[in-house]
């Protein structure tokens, strides 16, 4: 019978299926797994169906193969799987893409307009007491409309982002390596710009890019230092992609407003630097948190894990 390791729990339906036609090895309590446990747990099965933080580094997919076919990765990033590795060994690595481009959408967005309005903030000061009365200039904001969106990366979840600023009256602009087609910049009236040129002239900025060796660290703190005065910036995309020390900064002394982060450089450790100050909204990797997303997830992950196990072509590969 074939085996199938899992990381970490899953939806009861999702880890039904996988029993019904596998020898299923549930890892047990919830933390994330390290590469000396995946090194010692993963050899012997067949499948490895896992999550975000789980390092599939050369050494693991080595330790478990030839007999490992499938790393089935319940998320759509792949950062923390060597995929060269994958390649030359045989073993295919599939992941969920499309499925939660609106929970991240939204989640960005939100974050948005916490940070232009200050909502976190408001919420600590009626808590602590501190709000005594009214006045003209208590907590003011960013207002959205006639302000500038800057879109770094304007795919499947960038998109989604700009068409969410609209109804907001926000100007849409982009930079990515090609142009979007012409229809797609007609709807969202959005110009395409270099990074330089966007950073220095957008009033939210907003990251919608894979991590990679070309865009680890691209805002650095020269690129911080050089946004506009009194600009947004929001992360739902990698932490890595921003110097956060840099960041720490560039909000203290330099010309950023505010931030809205859902991840960071060294999950779930975050620069103690961001934690106290008012000015940072952080949450805990909550893109695509919702419960009928996060269902959808597992069950295509699943998907993969079946088909791979059955000898069927598996869906949603990456490579």
């Amino acid at each position: 019978m074939k085996r199938v390791l899992v990381s970490r729990p899953l939806p009861a339906p999702c880890l039904d299926r996988l029993r019904a036609e596998a020898e299923v090895t549930l890892l047990p309590g919830e933390a994330p797994r390290g590469e000396q446990e995946l090194l010692e747990s993963l050899p012997g099965h067949d499948v490895a169906l896992i999550q975000l933080t789980e390092p599939i580094t050369e050494r693991v997919l080595e330790a478990a193969a030839p007999r490992l076919e499938l790393v089935a990765q319940v998320a759509v990033g792949l950062d923390n799987i060597d995929l060269h590795a994958a390649r030359r060994l045989g073993v295919a690595v599939s992941h969920t893409p499309g499925v939660l481009t609106d929970a991240t959408a939204d989640l960005c967005f939100a974050l948005l307009l916490a940070a232009a309005r200050r909502v976190v903030e408001g919420d600590r000061y009626v808590r602590a007491g501190r709000w005594t009365r009214w006045s003209l200039d208590l907590l003011c904001g960013l207002e959205l409309r006639d302000a500038t969106l800057g879109i770094v990366g304007l795919g499947r979840i960038g998109t989604a982002v700009a068409r969410r600023a609209l109804p907001f009256g926000m100007r849409v602009q982009y930079c990515q390596r090609h142009a979007a087609p012409p229809e797609l910049e007609r709807e969202l009236g959005a110009t395409r710009c270099d990074l330089e040129t966007l950073l220095a002239t957008s009033d939210v900025v907003s990251l919608h890019l894979p991590l990679g060796p070309q865009t680890h660290g691209l805002l650095d703190r020269d690129r911080l230092f050089a946004m506009k005065p009194g600009a947004i910036l929001i992360n739902t995309a990698r932490g890595a992609l921003v110097d956060e020390a840099a960041l720490v900064d560039a909000l203290a002394e330099g010309p950023l407003r505010a931030a809205g982060l859902d991840v960071f450089e060294a999950e779930p450790a975050v620069h103690p630097g961001l934690l106290g100050r008012d000015d940072v909204v952080l949450l805990p990797h909550l893109g695509s948190a919702t419960e009928a997303t996060r269902l959808r997830m597992a069950t295509m992950a699943t998907d993969s894990a079946l088909a791979a196990l059955r000898g069927q072509p598996v869906p949603h590969r990456a490579q």
